[in-house]
């Protein structure tokens, strides 16, 4: 994309990435089409696709980690979850590739009303002793109705059961971390290797700081003279967020002299290749031929403390086509 034909980053997701279970199940779907059409001789080229497989074992995996064959394995979800197709079919996942652990579904008030840390740090909830914490819930300050929420969070990061994420890697995937990772040296802190550096290095696009400061100032002006070229990011996750094109001015116009323009990246606006597809749409009789854009996104996971990455896999992918 971008004229260099490479790929580039949008973002880097290290809480409640959703659709492990979707994109597993849609290749099987993609297959049974093309085999229906005719076109068995295409089956080759549609790759097979083990998110829901390995995020689960990532999970099953960290559970063995923890070490205690009674603990369970809880998913942090919202009060009211829209998308719990996707996350039972983790738990369906879990308990074939290992039937031992149990799954609990709480929410950060259930935390906040029931759960409790013991002397020895370790986490329990309704008679259950938590060893892995998958959160579904927790990146968005809505999701802290109130200081118990706040607290609960605490009393979970401060507790020995396995995250998903840690505070650490919550933080990590930020959007002010990833511009400051963006700046020269950063990359080496963490990357020994030139070659692979260099590589990393590629995939990023202009990340800019929209502080109060001198570099700030220079990024804040160049917004204002060309917003077409850019998108402007808050520190949110979930989607709907970001603010695009001409309504970037008069939104930073608004926030120049507060503090809330710190809470602000700005970042390049990637301009992929457009290609043409079938949109199947509700409402629609007929598939309609347009014009559309394409993001791949890749499932990983990483297990580690303070000394040892114990796994850093992937595990699948995720291409999405949009109007």
């Amino acid at each position: 994309c971008c004229g260099s034909k490479g790929i580039k980053q949008v973002e880097f997701n290290t809480i409640a990435s959703s659709f492990g279970c979707v994109t597993s199940k849609l290749v099987q779907a993609h297959k049974y089409v093309v085999a229906e059409a005719g076109r068995g001789d295409l089956l080759k080229d549609i790759p097979d696709n083990g998110a829901l497989e390995g995020l689960s074992g990532g999970l099953v995996e960290a559970w063995k980690i923890y070490d205690n064959p009674q603990s369970v394995i809880m998913f942090l979800v919202e009060d009211v979850t829209y998308n719990i197709c996707d996350q039972k079919f983790h738990e369906f996942e879990i308990r074939r590739q290992c039937p031992e652990v149990y799954v609990i579904r709480k929410t950060l008030t259930d935390l906040a009303n029931r759960a409790e840390m013991k002397e020895d740090k370790t986490l329990w909830i309704d008679g259950h002793e938590v060893a892995v914490v998958y959160m579904r819930c927790g990146y968005h300050p809505d999701q802290y109705p109130t200081e118990k929420e706040w607290e609960a969070r605490l009393m979970m990061e401060r507790s020995l059961a396995i995250k998903s994420p840690s505070i650490n890697y919550h933080l990590a995937g930020t959007k002010k971390v990833q511009q400051e990772l963006s700046k020269p040296g950063q990359v080496e802190k963490f990357l020994g290797d030139k070659a692979q550096i260099e590589s990393v290095r590629d995939i990023f696009t202009g990340l800019y700081s929209l502080d109060h400061d001198e570099v700030g100032n220079k990024s804040y002006e160049a917004a204002i003279s060309s917003p077409e070229k850019f998108v402007l990011k808050p520190q949110r996750e979930g989607g709907g967020n970001n603010v695009y094109g001409a309504d970037i001015k008069p939104f930073l116009e608004k926030i120049k002299d507060s503090e809330e323009r710190n809470a602000y990246i700005l970042m390049d606006r990637i301009q992929p290749p457009v290609t043409t597809n079938y949109m199947v749409r509700p409402g629609q009789a007929k598939a309609k031929l347009v014009d559309v854009i394409s993001e791949l996104g890749i499932f990983g996971y990483v297990i580690g403390d303070k000394n040892t990455i114990h796994t850093n896999k992937y595990v699948g992918q995720m291409l999405r086509t949009k109007l």
